[in-house]
C-alpha cells in the first residue's frame, strides 16, 4: 500500500545556520567597537571563544556525548555576548570566568544546548558584576585609545591597573551624581560638562548601540528572530523613559539616551530573543520583551547598578514558562484551557 506523503514545507534551517547569522550580524557593533576602544575588544572575543570551546568540549566529553556540538556555534555567540558585555580592558581572568559559568553552571550542568533555563551570558555579566563591580566598571576612559602593547599589558596584568585609563560610563555618571546631594543640574548639563554626551547618548557609544540596531534588524529581516521582543522591549522602555522625563527632565534623561546608551539595543536584538531561556508564544513574547524593558529601566534609573539589562531578562527567564502557558493559544476545537467547545446548534 502507497501512502502519498503531505506536502510539507522544511525550511533550510539549523543551529548552525541560525548562530552563523547571529554573529554575521554582531559584526557590525564589533568593527564600530573596535573603532572605538581599540583591539583590546577582540582580543577579549577571541579569548572568550577560545575557553568557550575549551569547557564546552571538556564537559562533554566527561557526559559521554559526541564534540559534534562544538561546530553549532552556541558556544561562540554566547563568548560573543559575554566579551561584548565585559569592560574591553577587563583582566583575561575576569572574561575566563565569565565564560566558566555561562558555559558550565549555566548551560553544560543544566543538559546543554536547549536545557538551560537562564541566557547564560548573562548568568555570567550578573555573577561578576555582583562579585567584582569594580573591575566590571572600569570602562575606557573617553578619548583615550592605547596602542595595542599598553591594551595587552593591562589585559594580562603584565603591569598594574592605571585608574586614569578607565572613568565612568554615562549611565554610571548619572547614577552617582545623582546620589549626591550637591547635584543641582540637569542630567545634559552634568553629561556635557564631562564630556559624556555625544549626539544624543554616551560620546562613541551611540554609534556601537546603533550598529548593534543595524544588526538587529538584519536578524528580524532573515527571520531568525521575531519581531514581538525586540519592539515590545524598546516600546515599554521607550515608554517609561519618556513619563519620567515629562514629569522630571531634570532628573530624568529623554528616551532617546536611554535606547542608545548601555546594553539596550544588544539586549533587545540579541540576548531577550534567546529561544531557549525565552517565551515560546506570540504573545508570550510581547510580555516577555514589555517586562524586560521595563525592569532595565527601573534597574537602571533606581536600583544600584549601572544598567540593568542582564538581572531584567534572567527575572523574565525566570517568569517565562509560566507566561507561556497562560499564553498558550487553543488547540483547534478546544476552548483555552483544554475544554472541548460544545457544538453550536442553530
Amino acid at each position: 500500500m502507497n501512502f502519498i506523503s503531505p506536502p510539507y514545507l522544511h525550511a533550510e534551517t539549523s543551529v548552525r545556520r541560525v548562530m552563523n547569522r547571529v554573529m554575521l550580524a554582531l559584526l557590525p557593533g564589533i568593527v564600530v567597537y573596535t573603532a572605538l576602544v581599540g583591539v583590546a575588544i577582540i582580543v577579549q572575543i577571541l579569548l572568550a571563544c577560545f575557553f568557550a570551546l575549551l569547557f564546552e568540549g571538556l564537559f562533554q566529553k566527561l557526559r559521554g556525548r559526541s564534540l559534534a556540538s562544538l561546530q553549532d556555534g552556541s558556544a561562540l555567540v554566547t563568548a560573543c555576548l559575554i566579551a561584548l558585555t565585559f569592560p574591553p580592558l577587563s583582566p583575561w581572568w575576569l572574561t575566563v570566568l565569565g565564560v566558566f559559568f555561562a558555559i558550565v553552571i549555566a548551560k553544560q550542568l543544566y543538559g546543554g544546548l536547549g536545557q538551560n533555563p537562564f541566557n547564560p551570558a548573562m548568568i555570567a555579566f550578573a555573577v561578576c558584576i555582583v562579585a567584582f563591580p569594580a573591575l566590571m566598571s572600569q570602562w575606557p576612559a573617553q578619548g583615550l585609545y592605547l596602542p595595542l602593547s599598553q591594551q595587552m599589558e593591562v589585559i594580562f596584568g603584565v603591569s598594574p591597573r592605571i585608574d586614569a585609563l578607565t572613568a565612568a560610563t554615562p549611565l554610571d555618571a548619572i547614577k552617582t551624581a545623582l546620589k549626591m546631594d550637591s547635584f543641582t543640574g540637569s542630567i545634559q548639563e552634568l553629561l556635557k560638562s564631562q564630556s559624556l554626551y555625544g549626539t544624543f547618548a554616551g560620546r562613541g557609544w551611540e554609534w556601537v548601540t546603533t550598529a548593534y540596531l543595524v544588526g538587529g534588524l538584519f536578524l528580524v529581516q532573515r527571520r531568525v528572530i521575531t519581531w514581538q521582543v525586540p519592539v515590545a522591549f524598546l516600546a515599554s522602555m521607550t515608554v517609561i523613559s519618556l513619563i519620567c522625563w515629562l514629569v522630571d527632565p531634570t532628573r530624568f534623561s529623554d528616551p532617546l539616551f536611554h535606547l542608545f546608551s548601555g546594553g539596550t539595543m544588544l539586549g533587545a536584538f540579541f540576548i531577550a530573543t534567546d529561544p531557549v531561556s525565552g517565551c515560546a508564544t506570540p504573545t508570550g513574547k510581547l510580555i516577555f520583551g514589555g517586562g524586560a524593558g521595563l525592569l532595565a529601566y527601573l534597574i537602571r534609573v533606581f536600583g544600584g547598578f549601572p544598567d540593568g539589562i542582564a538581572f531584567s531578562i534572567l527575572m523574565m527567564n525566570i517568569c517565562a514558562p509560566l507566561i507561556d502557558v497562560y499564553t498558550q493559544p487553543a488547540i483547534f476545537g478546544m476552548r483555552r484551557g483544554g475544554k472541548k467547545k460544545e457544538r453550536e446548534h442553530e
